[in-house]
């Protein structure tokens, strides 16, 4: 291993991803040498596995290298990390994103930093200029939830909802759009909190036209997965008149049934989804959806899935992220009585199906239409609407080209 550069393993969502960077950077800053990092999620307890066979692996193939452990599953189940072997240091959610913690690190310090993460009332959102490509930016505009869905772990791993001052994410915007970034995507833990604890208390939307009417040159700009129930009047007008915002959403729905969304404890129904498709797609009708559907959720009967199955064709979603429910320790749902494994695991085939129909059904729509298409690679862009187009001729990356779409290729598009 590189004594001067610590390796970083990340699991999980965006956020963290944008964490890693920041702590790629604090680490290099600190001096710290001989380290690999692991970025947990804790999202399922599939992902808390994943991470200990990393760590495992890790050590297996480094043996000399200090092993620190942070994200959130670190700051859940700080004692499961603790008690392997192969791991130096556990840390939290708040420590990873603190200059002091790597400094103490160089110079030895406590085995395990994991303070309480419900007393943090600050995000770090200010310490990168995004991440990403050469083509997109990520900028985190807030962290955590104050939400309690009966499902989820990740509040008691991000802490209560935070966010970031409206002029420091336009500063970064700027700065961003000056290195050359045609397009930023706005993410957070629970987007459409965001401005809840500023003064004020302004909303997504306001942040969302404040940044387009402040950064003139970025072309644009795109908004990570929200819960529409709390899509403001501002966010609303922006889908209609703002032709840089793109028309795609990923939407945080979790199910169709109401009975089933009434024990997640979430805040919709299946009419008020339905609802916000309509009139989002009204405002802007080229607008696509994408959905977090969980499949086998506690007490999920076969009716309650077919009214999750049919979500699908009722918001006409196009891209599905299905999730097998898999209960959390810590959490209500994981007492309520589960569904059968094996039942789970086929109602998910059965969600990914609907949902690669859907995608397939948007992709043969596009064809003999043009798009402006951003460059993530020589020969491969994404639409506005996100969809993956293949080019056959190179372009630079990270700009912007107009091209018409020609076919399918598999789940893409050819132009």
């Amino acid at each position: 291993m590189d004594r001067t550069a610590p390796r970083f393993s990340t699991f999980g969502c965006r956020l963290n991803a944008y964490e890693t960077e920041a702590m790629t950077d604090l680490a290099a800053r600190a001096g710290l040498e001989n380290a690999h990092v692991v970025n947990t999620c804790a999202v399922t307890s599939e992902a808390v596995r994943k991470a200990r066979q990393e760590i495992r692996r890790i050590r297996r193939e480094t043996p000399g290298a200090r092993i620190v452990v942070t994200g959130c599953a670190a700051q859940t189940e700080p004692e499961t990390f603790a008690a392997m072997d192969e791991v130096d240091h556990v840390i939290g959610n708040t420590e990873k994103m603190a200059p002091s913690t790597w400094t103490a690190l160089t110079e030895g310090t406590e085995r395990i930093q994991v303070d309480d993460i419900m007393s943090v009332t600050e995000t770090a959102g200010h310490l990168i200029d995004g991440f990403g490509t050469r083509a997109r930016a990520y900028v985190q505009v807030q962290n955590g939830c104050d939400h309690r869905c009966t499902f989820c772990i990740i509040p008691y791993g991000r802490g209560n909802s935070r966010s970031v001052p409206a002029g420091v994410v336009v500063d970064q915007i700027k700065r961003l759009v000056d290195r050359g970034y045609h397009e930023v995507v706005l993410t957070g833990v629970d987007l459409t909190s965001w401005g809840a604890d500023l003064p004020s208390a302004p909303r997504l939307g306001d942040l969302v036209r404040r940044i387009l009417r402040l950064v003139p040159d970025l072309a644009r700009l795109r908004i990570s997965s929200i819960d529409s129930i709390e899509a403001d009047p501002a966010l609303m007008e922006a889908i209609a008149t703002e032709p840089r915002l793109m028309p795609h959403l990923h939407l945080s729905l979790q199910h169709g049934d109401d009975l089933i969304l009434k024990r997640m404890k979430r805040r919709h129904l299946r009419d008020d989804a339905i609802r916000f498709c309509e009139e989002a797609r009204a405002l802007r009708p080229e607008m696509t959806f994408g959905a977090d559907i969980i499949a086998g959720f506690p007490t999920e009967t076969e009716a309650a899935f077919e009214n999750a199955l049919s979500l699908v064709e009722a918001c006409d979603l196009t891209w599905l992220h299905v999730f097998p429910y898999s209960p959390r320790p810590g959490t209500p749902a994981a007492r309520m009585p589960q569904v059968n494994g094996a039942a789970i695991k086929a109602r998910a085939a059965r969600l990914r199906e609907a949902g690669s129909a859907a995608a397939r059904r948007h992709l043969e729509a596009q064809v003999g239409r043009s798009h402006r298409i951003l460059m993530e690679a020589p020969r491969m862009g994404r639409t506005e609407q996100f969809a993956e187009v293949a080019l056959g001729t190179d372009q630079p990356t990270g700009t912007i080209v107009t091209a018409s779409v020609t076919g399918l290729q598999g789940p893409r598009l050819t132009a």
